[in-house]
């Protein structure tokens, strides 16, 4: 009779140990909240700023430049980006014309589209949208505030006490569906479909990550000169890299993998990335620029690009007194060393 009334607690406390590590596996795999809120688009850019923070000793990010109006927007808002922004997702929309088409409909430069989550003053930041914006619409109980800048209509809504969604498309559902999706349960497999589809080969705890469709025939395309056909890159940046323990555990490690139609596409990639590196030692050595930074040389000694498939794959180890120095606004050391100065010759006695 014991047997028959703690099995079934067994099993049941059984299903539910299951369940957490189901959601814990599946919630490891999901794009980050701000992320997911986002449209679909052709590129998506995320940083963590709060794990940014910490290689830098917890300091602020470098301040920008305060112009009159940030500094009126400091003013009345009460937040400071450097300060107070913990992540940021970006979505880009190419324009339709551009070659395989993009997101971005009618117009003729990409579009962009954003979720920031950090310590708003909601109240603040409210009355001072209210007060710029040429128009306020009220969409599911949230305002969204269109404003002029640069020619380009902005729009921005405040989503909750700590996040702000905003987007200079020029169809306005983009946002209204940010806001919709910031009004549902949170779900592991939403996201826009290129995310959902790319996303597990970002690597695990990035504090920076992107996923970008790249065709060199687009206009201004990225690293057009590197591929040769259309791929899709992966780049994302972790303190945790599983996949390789050999490398220095006090940097952050860089992986970039680009998704080509064949193997000889990705060949041809790794190819063009082994002769850019094997050309950046030559020329190192043939100047004698040995350099005096530690930090540099050990980055420029850890970049490896290898094939797997129809993938090429470049792994870096980015040292953490790199990026403070970097962060800091100090360019690490790239210059030959000065020779000693001649010592006098000695008289002899």
């Amino acid at each position: 009779m014991r047997i028959r009334r703690t099995l079934p607690i067994f099993l049941l406390v059984v299903l539910i140990a299951a369940a957490v590590v189901l959601a814990v596996q599946l919630r490891k795999h999901a794009p980050p909240e701000p992320a997911r809120l986002l449209p679909g688009a052709d590129a998506f850019v995320y940083v963590d700023l709060s794990w940014v923070r910490r290689v830098n000793s917890g300091k602020e990010l470098p301040a920008v430049s305060h112009d009159p109006e940030y500094e009126r927007f400091i003013r009345e808002t009460g937040f400071q980006f450097e300060r107070d922004l913990d992540e940021a997702a970006f979505a880009i929309h190419y324009p339709h014309s551009w070659p395989g088409g993009g997101t971005g409909g009618d117009a003729t430069e990409p579009r962009f589209s954003e979720v920031l989550k950090g310590e708003f003053h909601s109240e603040r930041l409210t009355n001072y949208l209210r007060q710029i914006a040429q128009s306020v619409e009220n969409y599911e109980s949230v305002e969204i505030f269109t404003i002029r800048v640069e020619g380009r209509l902005l729009r921005v809504a405040v989503l909750t006490a700590d996040s702000v969604a905003a987007s200079n498309h020029d169809d306005p559902a983009v946002i209204r569906g940010m806001i919709d999706r910031s009004k549902r349960l949170a779900s592991p497999f939403g996201g826009p479909a290129l995310l959902r589809q790319f996303y597990k080969h970002v690597q695990f705890a990035s504090l920076a990550w992107a996923v970008a469709r790249i065709d060199p025939s687009a206009p201004s395309a990225p690293m057009n000169n590197l591929f040769s056909a259309p791929t899709t890159l992966v780049i994302s940046g972790s303190f945790l890299n599983p996949l390789h323990l050999n490398l220095r555990k006090d940097a952050v490690h860089l992986r970039a993998e680009a998704f080509s139609d064949n193997p000889d596409q990705a060949r041809t990639l790794v190819d063009k990335v082994n002769v850019f590196i094997a050309m950046a030692h030559s020329a190192e050595t043939s100047a004698g620029m040995h350099g005096t930074d530690p930090d540099v040389k050990a980055l420029f000694e850890s970049i490896a690009a290898k094939q797997d498939g129809d993938r090429a794959i470049l792994n870096a180890a980015v040292p953490f007194g790199f990026l403070r120095k970097m962060m800091a606004g100090s360019e690490p050391e790239l210059a030959e060393p000065e020779a000693a100065s001649p010592q006098p010759p000695q008289k002899s006695k």
